[in-house]
């Protein structure tokens, strides 16, 4: 694979974001802002607490609804980011073609999740086992084995995340099936783990701080003109928004660095 810039990707992203912006944000908005938004909004009152506190209670009853609902949402924002790397690599589409080809190759991409889940699954189903087993030998020895084997889960999953992190922009660029897409994507980030890595944590970081920030001085002037419920949705609102904006350089970046990759 060729080397890989990421100041260069940046410089490029940076300059493609201000000349394409009317194409790249509405989508942006519609595919990858609203339906976290709504998701956020349709979320029980429970659930949302677990999620700030898991340790505190077992996993409460989820609706069938939700479930089905977060199942759709995900999909809705993964056809977006397909949409918004087809503008980003192909130079002088429109939105609707870049729809279209996104709706096209939107089955490969859940194909290659759907792969993704099952040896992740396989991963964690060998590791239970395993520490099962020891434990009928040793309760210690299998709870101590269990807590390794979970830690080596989370890091092969960690690994295979950043090294499958040019996957959306390999199917939305090819035609190939879900396994080739999945090599290739696997290939482009041979040799630049660290960087990639270092890469995602710096935005994940950047958009946690800024959308926090966002969040609570809107939240606290919408609280102070209208109350907690108005603090609360536009807190909200801001925050999905100011996301949404460093999600599209984000992926933008994503795709340069792509087209750096394959390259070579």
């Amino acid at each position: 694979m060729a080397a890989v810039s990421i100041g260069k990707a940046w410089e490029e992203a940076v300059a493609f974001v201000a000349r394409e912006a009317s194409l790249l944000f509405p989508v942006a908005l519609l595919f990858l802002a609203l339906p976290g938004l709504i998701l956020q909004e349709m979320t029980p009152p429970q659930l949302a607490e677990w999620m700030a506190d898991p340790k505190r209670t077992g996993l409460p009853d989820i609706p069938p609804g939700f479930t089905l609902a977060m199942l759709l949402g995900v999909i809705i924002i993964w056809f977006g980011s397909l949409t918004l790397f087809a503008l980003a690599l192909r130079p002088g589409i429109s939105v609707g073609e870049a729809l279209r080809l996104g709706f096209a190759r939107l089955p490969v991409l859940l194909g290659t999740a759907l792969v993704a889940m099952f040896l992740i699954g396989g991963l964690m189903l060998a590791a239970i086992l395993v520490a099962v087993l020891l434990s009928l030998i040793s309760q210690p020895l299998g709870a101590s084995i269990g807590a390794v084997l979970g830690a080596f889960v989370g890091g092969a999953t960690i690994f295979a995340s950043v090294r499958l992190m040019l996957l959306n922009p390999a199917v939305i660029d090819g035609n190939q099936g879900v396994i080739p897409s999945l090599r290739y994507a696997w290939a482009l980030t041979r040799g630049c783990f660290w960087r990639l890595l270092g890469f995602i944590i710096l935005l994940t970081l950047v958009s946690g701080i800024a959308s926090l920030a966002a969040q609570t001085i809107f939240g606290a002037l919408a609280g102070l003109a209208a109350g907690p419920e108005a603090a609360r949705l536009v807190g909200s609102v801001v925050s999905a928004a100011v996301s949404t904006v460093i999600q599209v350089y984000m992926l933008v970046m994503l795709a340069r660095i792509y087209r750096q990759a394959s390259a070579g």
